[in-house]
């Protein structure tokens, strides 16, 4: 099965990714990752991709379609894929098609602003030995101090408040419409996130088998 995964950042799609892994047991594919094991691996994409970000520019989209398109062709892809992080925009979704590859579902993890907000302006990680901990769901035994090595937690910046607003707003103007690309296409589910993991999990499952 070949399925792409939508939801905005916070939203809980990468854990969603990990799930359907283990019960389809096809990858999941996520931009950033495949983007470094692109560069790692020396491709003829993976180097250009260096080529821009090493002059601070963002990778345009025509190196991270064929980034793409080398990944889909691993071995390990050829009883399904998860895409995590692509299309982001329409012009992506419309390149993936013109690409011949076909998606059978997409499924979107819907949760609130507010929701996404709280979740992640309220994590903390630790630099040293990357452990994450949250002020409110899973508070570190001493305010501010890691329960693993006793380094100090930080606040990332792209978990600060201001920072997280500017994030969802460029998903609801640029990723948000390819819900409506994908139900024209009569493949798109819509999952509503819960408070609990598990329940979230178990909908998204359901929405592979609807």
């Amino acid at each position: 099965m070949n399925l792409i995964l939508l939801g905005a950042p916070g939203a809980g799609k990468g854990t969603q990714a990990e799930k359907i892994c283990e019960k389809l047991s096809i990858p999941a594919i996520s931009t950033g990752n495949m983007l470094r094991e692109a560069m790692a691996n020396g491709t003829e994409m993976g180097l250009k991709a260096k080529s821009f970000i090493d002059a601070g520019k963002l990778v345009p989209d025509e190196v991270v379609i064929g980034i793409i398109r080398e990944r889909l062709q691993a071995a390990d892809c050829k009883n399904g894929f998860i895409l995590d992080g692509f299309p982001r925009t329409i012009p992506q979704a419309e390149a993936l098609d013109e690409m011949g590859v076909r998606i059978d579902r997409v499924i979107d993890i819907e949760v609130s602003n507010e929701k996404i907000a709280a979740r992640l302006s309220g994590r903390r990680v630790c630099l040293k030995c990357g452990a994450t901990y949250h002020v409110e769901y899973k508070a570190p035994k001493t305010e501010g101090v890691c329960d693993a090595c006793g380094d100090t937690l930080v606040q990332r910046k792209d978990d600060m408040p201001e920072t997280v607003l500017d994030r969802l707003k460029t998903y609801h103007e640029q990723t948000e419409p390819l819900k409506d690309y994908y139900a024209a296409k009569g493949i798109l589910r819509v999952v509503e996130g819960q408070e609990a993991v598990a329940d979230t999990t178990a909908r998204t499952m359901q929405a592979l088998e609807d």
